[in-house]
């Protein structure tokens, strides 16, 4: 099995949902939300992928950095690249019930700690989704990161008991998913949080806590502020609000005001390796990877996702070898330039 024969795979299984585009890019979708295309229009969605595409490479090779080290440590924990899996779930909602919830989450989370990193998982108005989420995180004894939707304090707290009795490295919660209208229209509570929101959080639990979804320099100081020890800047993957910036148009603002005193965090549009360096110029720690994993998945479970996780790592090591980088504190805006 190779990536194409997993691409090829995957475009059966997800026939009318996705059609596994050369260009992953958001054009083409035949579904939004529900489906795994973007909110509205699909103009966030598409934005993810433009604010990248805007900055270029410098390319350098007179240099002696002949080998690249792309290890990553996340909260003591030694990974073997700076790309984690993104929380995809919802296998009811968003693709039909063709496939089982899960069947997904084991095959993210096995896939990415085989590979040698770590993949988060998802929360939705199903039970059964959470619960996937730990189910796998247990099998890999703890090498995950449950997601939690940004409920009630008292049900997100109930939810955090149930991370720490799996041993998860740590727990995150997406703030963007305020207003995703898949949980209010059953009548489950979602909500903005407030900075003594998180601070009871925080101070519920012992494991990291991770907030996803934040797009502004005042929610990042908001996250910080509250004892959060890491952000993902998101917006959703496009599929929680329309007409977002992407997320490379916000990260060196944020990356600016926070890095160093918190874990800084990155998905949105992220396709390759090349895509990997770039947002880590722009100032983020590492990322995290959502479609191209899931199609992964679908196509070739556990292993789908690891040769899509080591394709990525691969491209990121040339990527550094051809702008100068041995190893990922190489990578500084000097790598890159905007001809937009």
């Amino acid at each position: 099995m190779d990536l194409q024969e997993v691409r090829e795979k995957a475009r059966e299984v997800l026939k009318g949902i996705c059609r596994v585009c050369v260009v992953c890019d958001g054009r083409n979708c035949p579904t939004g939300v529900p489906g795994i295309g973007g909110a509205g229009t699909g103009e966030g969605f598409r934005r993810n992928i433009a604010s990248l595409a805007r900055w270029k490479l410098n390319l350098r090779v007179l240099h002696p950095r002949k080998i690249q080290d792309t290890t990553f440590e996340l909260f003591g924990h030694k990974l073997s690249f700076p790309i984690l899996g993104g929380a995809i779930a919802g296998a009811k909602v968003n693709f039909g019930g063709r496939l089982d919830e899960r069947e997904i989450a084991r095959a993210l989370v096995l896939g990415a700690k085989a590979a040698g990193t770590v993949a988060l998982t998802g929360d939705g108005p199903d039970p059964e989704v959470f619960a996937a989420g730990l189910a796998a995180i247990r099998e890999a004894d703890g090498w995950g990161i449950p997601v939690i939707k940004p409920r009630s304090n008292k049900e997100i707290i109930k939810r955090i008991r149930e991370a720490e009795k799996t041993g998860a490295l740590a727990v995150a919660i997406d703030v963007d998913a305020a207003g995703l209208f898949n949980m209010t229209r059953v009548g489950q509570v979602v909500e903005p949080k407030t900075a003594e929101d998180i601070i009871e959080i925080a101070r519920s639990t012992s494991l990291p806590l991770i907030l996803k979804g934040i797009m502004t320099v005042a929610d990042a100081k908001v996250a910080l502020a509250s004892g959060a020890v890491g952000i993902v800047v998101s917006n959703h993957g496009g599929r929680a609000l329309d007409h977002t910036l992407g997320t490379a148009d916000v990260l060196p603002g944020i990356a600016a005001a926070v890095k160093g005193r918190l874990m800084v965090l990155v998905d949105g549009g992220i396709r390759s390796g090349v895509d990997v360096l770039k947002m880590l110029a722009l100032g983020a720690d590492a990322v995290l990877v959502g479609r191209p994993l899931f199609i992964a998945a679908c196509g070739g479970g556990p292993q789908g996702v690891k040769m899509q996780l080591e394709a990525l790592a691969q491209e990121l090591t040339v990527a550094m070898r051809l702008t100068g980088c041995g190893a990922l504190q190489d990578i500084s805006s000097e790598v890159i330039c905007n001809v937009m």
